[in-house]
């Protein structure tokens, strides 16, 4: 099952048995050896990469659970022989994992060595969620979830900043230098989107602010990852909002406009 498991959280069987250290065909013949056990395919092939079937869909939240159980018994286990080591999963989404967490990481491997950390990132809070509520994750970090009723503590704020295209007129404002740009002003401008934009009461963030400014954002690209969206909104394409914590290898600080 933690084959399984490992092919769908990598999406490819490639990284799945450099992940798991085997061989690619030994890691199909032991997921063929699976569906034979269950009595049909869990996972369809792709040519880019793979899908789960109806039955995979099935079968996989038990099988989750079960792989995390043993690694969970497996710590338990090493802690109880004075081996140390172990592995934490960590949840987060992908503003923060290249934002605020390499630091932290580094930190953490420096004083945990034997420690294995899987960082695994996702596009909304729903899924962090989904993926503590399933017990796959030890713990998630993200924007609040409002209607999450397990432990939650508060660790920070993330500063949201405007990219501009080097030419706008927004660089030679004194917002460039820190003081805030009201976002009516933005209502007739074309926004770069991403589909990682975090969610914020069920809502994209950037619907959720525009709507209380009064206005609806035309979307003139739309991109996957918001790092993505800071390069071509620097470059042009239009404006976006993002992390600061994006920002600084990205886009010219002058092209930063505080919101």
């Amino acid at each position: 099952m933690e084959y399984l498991v490992t092919v769908v959280e990598e999406t490819s069987f490639t990284r799945a048995a450099e992940a798991l250290h085997v061989t690619q065909s030994a890691l199909s013949h032991q997921i063929k050896a699976l569906e034979r056990e269950v009595g049909g395919p869990l996972l369809e092939r792709l040519p880019r990469g793979v899908r789960l079937t109806p039955r995979g869909r099935a079968f996989l939240p038990d099988a989750e659970l079960a792989v995390r159980s043993a690694r969970q018994a497996r710590r338990a286990a090493r802690a109880a022989a004075g081996a140390g080591g172990g592995e934490l999963e960590i949840a987060t989404v992908h503003g923060l994992a290249v934002g605020v967490l390499t630091e932290a990481v580094a930190r953490m491997r420096q004083l945990h060595p034997r420690v294995t950390l899987r960082l695994r990132e996702y596009a909304t809070e729903e899924e962090l969620r989904e993926r503590m509520a399933r017990g796959v994750a030890d713990l998630a970090l993200g924007y609040r979830i409002e209607d999450w009723h397990g432990p939650c503590w508060e660790v920070g704020e993330e500063r949201i900043v405007l990219v501009v295209p080097p030419d706008d007129p927004l660089c030679d404002r004194p917002g460039a230098q820190g003081e805030p740009v009201a976002l009516e002003e933005l209502a007739d401008r074309g926004w770069v989107r991403c589909g990682m934009e975090p969610r914020i009461e069920g809502r994209p963030f950037v619907d959720l602010v525009c709507g209380r400014a009064g206005f609806v954002p035309h979307t003139a690209l739309r991109v996957e990852h918001p790092t993505t969206a800071a390069r071509m909104a620097a470059a042009g394409a239009g404006i976006c909002l993002v992390s600061a914590h994006l920002t600084p290898a990205l886009v010219p600080a002058r092209q930063l406009v505080d919101i």
